[in-house]
């Protein structure tokens, strides 16, 4: 999921090169956050601190223990683990004493330094953006326990060393725990240069360590939001209207408050809430409710109606997202040529915990408690709502059961429900009830906030000898962006970048290359989605390139080989996978009446280089399974290679779903599916064999959590193609079009 904020230059789409500029532009806010003074000690200069802490990151106990505040959500990608990591790297703390918390809403310090002043979770930017700023803050607290040290043994600093959470004084045998040090460490001055760890004399870095939140997920010891459990709390239900759009005209409470254990029936602005003791209570209430909807101002629209609508807008130009040389001219004067138009529908993020939201409201302020994603948004958002300053808003960081950026909606839409029930229910209480609200399943599928559904129109050739003139692609889609927050830095010259990405910084040596974009507006709730725009544009992109390939009577690796000449690191991914799936080698032969094939395609989002084999086995009915993925990823420094893999091999699960069979339709306005009896996710049997192999890098580290899913749809679909030459262009795939 993606609330990564891009720019798009007029001359050069690279988002590498805005990756550079955050880096740059956020170092004074880091250094601002990092070492605040008053961190030091407890904020009275008169008493002891309880515990040490050198910064807002790191917090070392009397009892030894080592937390480290992690400013990121933990949805299940690792962000519990990697980031301590980098703490533990440069600390020299034993991994024993390495605990995990969740930061509070604060982003005067913990600010996502490539969002500037907000704090948030998305874009893959965890990792990448904490990097710097967590080595100098385990290194800061190392240093400041050496110099407690040195002044309690009357040493020379430089004459102590500290491995595994012990400081020791060879000369002397001396040594003492970070616990025992903690008060004394705490009224070091804070150096202002610390020296970082030689790579070569990493521990923990690039290593597997055990994560963090293994024990307590897999134990139930963990808490999530559906686990919270606050004294007096109630539990809230919203009946939403069936189309977007709609809005409440009257509603009966009579038989839902007959209902026992319904406290109250409320209307809000999204619907009308059932309040409860619990929730089979709030569940039977709320099926028990009469509501007339007024759909005056409804969205009708169908599925059907709007991939008509879109394929007549990409037959005409639209903004320009890119543009090099003169791809229209040109493409008259291609030897050979493809044309090709391809369709993605509406994408629900279908993660195994449906929103859910704690909420209380008392005199002093709001105190929320959920998988926070967003925290500076959904700050400003619940304080105006409630007209309250935002820092009267605090938000309590639990455990996410998956997000893909459902929960980073910019609209703060599901908190803003809890907060307006809370509110509801609690006027003129100085000390509100706490309200769980709820959604279920069916709500999630139906409750909108989507990946658009796009379609793509591309236009490209080649010369005589095989090489591409010319490349024309026209998108056309819903804009993320458009009427968020983020509208003014991430709409440029009417172009999302969020829409074009992937295509309009397409690597390929390309002389005429323009990318356009639509973005039409549709009453559908639409936001970032798992690996956002490149969900549909390496799928579009990567496929055209193997169609050129095959104009050029060439080989698709050798093909990309002579184009990547200036992007080494695509171009090194996708060697390191065609070497390890035996690119080029026959593959085992299938039962009677199966084909087989082998596809690859390489990709980068998120400044992370990924490129993907994908073996399938097609039978004459035109079903087909995935046999194997070998996947090749230069994610710079490897925090943690376990981490890595498991998110590569779930990066691929996640994409290659929605390949197969997802897809959110509408008939009328109103969503068609409701669970995962029509809306099916991958099964375990499903899941092909995926080998993972990782490049070695001294580049500064890149997310992993986004970048493996965009490039599995792709693979697969080059791989039909290798199997029965037969070329797919609409996900999911349609299996009748592969039949022998």
């Amino acid at each position: 999921m993606s609330t990564e904020q891009r720019a798009l230059p007029s001359s050069d789409p690279s988002r590498r090169d805005f990756f550079k500029i955050g880096l740059v532009a956020s170092a004074g806010l880091t250094l601002a956050a990092l070492v605040p003074s008053a961190l030091a000690a407890t904020g009275d200069p008169t008493k002891s601190a309880p515990v040490f802490e050198p910064n807002a990151f790191v917090r070392i106990s009397e009892d030894n223990t080592v937390t480290v505040m992690c400013k990121h959500t933990e949805m299940g990608q690792g962000t519990y683990t990697g980031l301590p990591t980098i703490v533990a790297e440069e600390l020299d703390a034993d991994w024993s004493q390495i605990r995990a918390e969740g930061a509070p809403a604060n982003a005067k310090l913990y600010n996502n330094l490539f969002w500037g002043k907000a704090q948030g979770t998305g874009g893959s930017s965890a990792i990448a953006n904490s990097f710097a700023q967590l080595r100098q803050a385990g290194a800061t607290a190392r240093a400041m326990l050496i110099a407690a040290a040195a002044k309690q043994w009357n040493v020379a600093a430089d004459s102590i060393s500290v491995a595994k959470g012990v400081v020791l004084h060879k000369a002397s045998g001396k040594k003492a725990t970070f616990g025992s040090l903690a008060k004394l460490a705490a009224t070091m001055p804070v150096p202002t240069d610390v020296k970082f760890k030689d790579p070569k004399q990493y521990v923990y870095v690039g290593k597997k360590v055990p994560r963090t939140d293994s024990v307590a997920k897999t134990s139930g010891s963990a808490i999530f939001t559906q686990d919270l459990k606050l004294p007096g709390m109630l539990t809230a239900l919203v009946a939403h209207p069936p189309r977007f759009g709609a809005k409440v005209k009257t509603f009966d409470p009579t038989k839902a408050k007959a209902v026992r254990g319904v406290v109250a029936v409320v209307a809000i602005p999204t619907g009308v809430a059932v309040v409860a003791k619990d929730f089979w209570s709030a569940k039977k209430g709320r099926d028990a409710l009469t509501v007339e909807w007024d759909e005056s101002q409804a969205t009708k629209t169908s599925s059907a109606e709007l991939i008509t609508q879109y394929r007549a807008l990409a037959q005409t130009p639209g903004a320009v997202a890119k543009k090099v040389g003169d791809a229209a001219s040109t493409l008259a004067k291609c030897t050979k040529r493809v044309d090709a138009e391809f369709e993605f529908p509406f994408l629900a993020h279908a993660s195994m915990e449906p929103l859910n939201c704690v909420v209380q409201i008392s005199k002093d302020g709001c105190e929320v408690w959920n998988g926070e994603q967003n925290q500076t948004g959904d700050q400003f958002a619940i304080s105006a709502a409630l007209g309250i300053r935002p820092d009267q808003v605090k938000l309590n960081q639990l455990f996410v059961g998956g997000s893909f950026g459902r929960r980073a909606n910019p609209k703060s839409d599901y908190l803003l429900e809890a907060v307006s029930i809370a509110k509801a229910i609690n006027q003129g209480a100085t000390a509100g009830v706490p309200v769980k609200m709820l959604w279920t399943r069916e709500d999630d599928m139906a409750g909108g906030y989507y990946r658009p559904l796009y379609v793509h129109r591309i236009s490209a050739g080649v010369d005589a000898q095989g090489k591409p003139l010319a490349w024309q692609q026209r998108i056309v889609g819903q804009s993320i962006a458009a009427g968020t927050p983020f509208e003014p830095m991430m709409v440029q010259n009417g172009v999302d970048v969020t829409s074009v990405e992937g295509a309009a910084n397409l690597p390929y040596a390309i002389p005429n290359l323009q990318v356009e974009l639509h973005s039409p507006r549709v009453g559908i709730p639409i936001q970032w989605w798992r690996s956002v725009g490149s969900t549909h544009t390496a799928f579009s992109t990567e496929t055209i390139m193997d169609d050129l390939a095959k104009l050029a009577g060439k080989d698709p690796v050798a093909f990309r080989t002579e184009l990547l000449a200036k992007f080494p690191r695509h171009l090194s991914v996708m060697k390191l996978a065609a070497d390890k799936a035996g690119w080029g080698k026959p593959l085992a032969p299938g039962k009677p009446g199966e084909r087989r094939g082998r596809g690859i395609a390489v990709h980068e989002s998120f400044n992370t280089f990924v490129a993907q084999v994908a073996e399938v086995t097609v039978a004459s009915d035109g079903s087909f399974t995935v046999d194997r993925v070998v996947c090749a990823v230069d994610c710079g420094i490897i925090i943690n290679p376990d981490v890595v893999v498991a998110q590569m091999e779930g990066g691929i699960g996640y994409g290659l779903s929605a390949a197969l069979s997802g897809s959110i339709t509408l008939t009328d306005g109103v969503v068609d599916q409701s669970n995962f009896h029509d809306y099916p996710v991958l099964r375990l049997p499903e899941m092909p064999k995926v080998e993972v192999h990782t490049v070695a890098s001294t580049e500064n580290p890149t997310g992993v959590g986004e970048p493996a899913t965009p490039v599995i749809a792709p693979a697969v679909g080059n791989a039909l193609f290798a199997a029965t030459g037969k070329r797919l262009r609409k996900l999911p795939f349609q299996t009748s079009e592969l039949k022998a």
